[in-house]
């Protein structure tokens, strides 16, 4: 029976109604602009509430939805934190999606976004037929879902698989404290911000000296390193070195069938699995590591969306 399926993120919502077999029905994609607190939740209802109007148009039955959100989704509260979505620091999503859905009897489940992108890749990507897989997302932050034994590794609170907060580094340094030692070197803005930082005290020629240092992004970093600039080079470099040191803990800590590589840096860092995979080599359990395939994501944009999906359809 077919569901509805919402994926949230900091700057845009998706919303799709999708069948049991993974077809996507309907979709829609609408931009969050400076909404913030309410005006968020009224938005996934506005939307949700137009494909259940759909649904009834086309005769189609609908008795689920799910949604992923950008941050954590407490389990015995049903409130979320999503730290890019202002207001939303333990929001009671759910509470205002049972008030707010016109169908009061649709069943509501919510879980993170990077619980529904391994949970997508195993229902319709690279992870199909896994029951030990995790899913790296690298983009403007960085999480992974973890699957083990068949099940999503959500710890004891909910909080697990925050790994841009994995210690990679030492000896510690305050800036690490907002958004942690991996992500801070090895995320999007984590790429940006070290190729800002090397740029200062650089005195090496760059393309990247062009641009006013501030508004230096990923994507020029990786333009740069496709025109064989040194400094944007090195800051690739760096990060593919945090990938493959990351890859290695996941590794060893839970012997993984795969790890899939996704999110808007993956993306254009696609083509360095295999130099991930050596670094990788050098720091993790020697049996483990040769049991492991890295591959990027099936579904691109749409894991999230379809691991709601799944997620009202199974859980």
């Amino acid at each position: 029976m077919p569901v509805i399926a919402l994926d949230l993120g900091g700057t845009k919502l998706a919303a799709a109604l999708i069948s049991n077999e993974g077809n996507i029905i309907i979709s829609e994609m609408q931009p969050l602009g400076k909404r913030a607190g309410r005006e968020v939740a009224d938005l996934i209802l506005q939307q949700a509430n137009q494909l259940l109007k759909m649904s009834v148009e086309k005769n189609i039955a609908v008795t689920s939805l799910g949604i992923c959100v950008p941050g954590i989704s407490y389990s015995k509260t049903k409130k979320v934190w999503a730290p890019n979505i202002a207001g939303w620091d333990n929001y009671p999503l759910f509470d205002e999606l049972q008030n707010g859905l016109t169908d009061q009897n649709l069943k509501i489940k919510i879980d993170s976004d990077r619980a529904c992108y391994i949970l997508g890749e195993v229902w319709k990507g690279n992870a199909m037929g896994c029951g030990d897989a995790i899913f790296l997302s690298v983009g403007t932050g960085i999480g992974a879902g973890i699957l083990v034994n068949n099940e999503v590794l959500r710890g004891a609170h909910d909080i697990g698989g925050a790994i841009g907060w994995m210690s990679l580094e030492r000896p510690f340094d305050k800036k690490f404290i907002q958004c942690g030692c991996f992500e801070y070197s090895a995320s999007g803005e984590g790429i940006a911000r070290v190729a800002r930082e090397w740029l200062k005290d650089s005195t090496e020629l760059s393309i990247l000296s062009d641009k006013n240092s501030d508004s230096i992004t990923a994507k020029d970093v990786f333009d740069a390193y496709e025109k064989q600039d040194k400094l944007a080079t090195k800051v690739i470099d760096n990060a593919i070195e945090y990938w493959g040191m990351a890859v290695a803990n996941l590794v060893s800590l839970f012997n993984p069938e795969k790890i899939i590589f996704g999110g808007g840096v993956f993306g254009p860092a696609l083509k360095f699995l295999d130099t991930i995979y050596d670094e990788a080599k050098k720091w993790a359990q020697p049996i483990s590591i040769l049991q492991v395939e890295l591959q990027g994501s099936a579904l691109g944009n749409d894991a999230g969306l379809y691991g709601a999906a799944y997620l009202a359809l199974k859980y």
